[in-house]
């Protein structure tokens, strides 16, 4: 059975946390208080919304912030496919290994364009409304009999 902590630990936004260090959180229960840690476990999403959008948990980037992002991947695939974006890494024809998903995008835009929405990839990478119209700017572009209806309409519309 874990340790009952009835001490409370406020967040404290000029402190930088390990694992190690207590944080008392409010939940559907009441204040729970857990170290850094367990909370990693426990709720990821949250602490990393507060580490990397609402930027009031200022936490080590080795103890905290690198496992996070692994627990991440599993905890919620959906929000961390959101989060990285482009920068997630992807198996793209082409190359012997996973690659970073913005150097095709960037680099063979009708080849991503391909490989993402007719290769029904959608799924694998999280393109932001900005990124879409960039992309489907550039195949219209350089080659637009590939683009789809639906997304050069896109374009005109944006």
């Amino acid at each position: 059975m874990a340790e009952e902590i009835l001490e409370q630990y406020p967040l404290d936004s000029e402190k930088t946390y390990l694992s190690t260090d207590y944080l008392t959180l409010d939940t559907d229960d009441g204040p729970v208080t857990l170290r850094v840690g367990a909370w990693l476990n426990q709720d990821p999403v949250r602490i990393h919304r507060m580490i990397v959008r609402e930027k009031t948990l200022h936490a080590d980037q080795y103890e905290v912030v690198t496992p996070l992002q692994s627990k991440l991947r599993y905890a919620d695939p959906d929000y961390y496919k959101r989060y990285m974006g482009l920068n997630l890494l992807i198996d793209f024809p082409g190359f012997s290994s996973d690659i970073v998903a913005r150097i095709p995008f960037e680099n063979d835009p009708i080849g991503f364009y391909k490989w993402w929405r007719k290769g029904k990839h959608e799924g694998k990478v999280y393109l932001s409304k900005i990124n879409q119209f960039k992309l489907f700017q550039k195949v219209a572009l350089m080659d637009p009999k590939i683009i789809l209806k639906k997304d050069l309409d896109y374009v005109k519309n944006f």
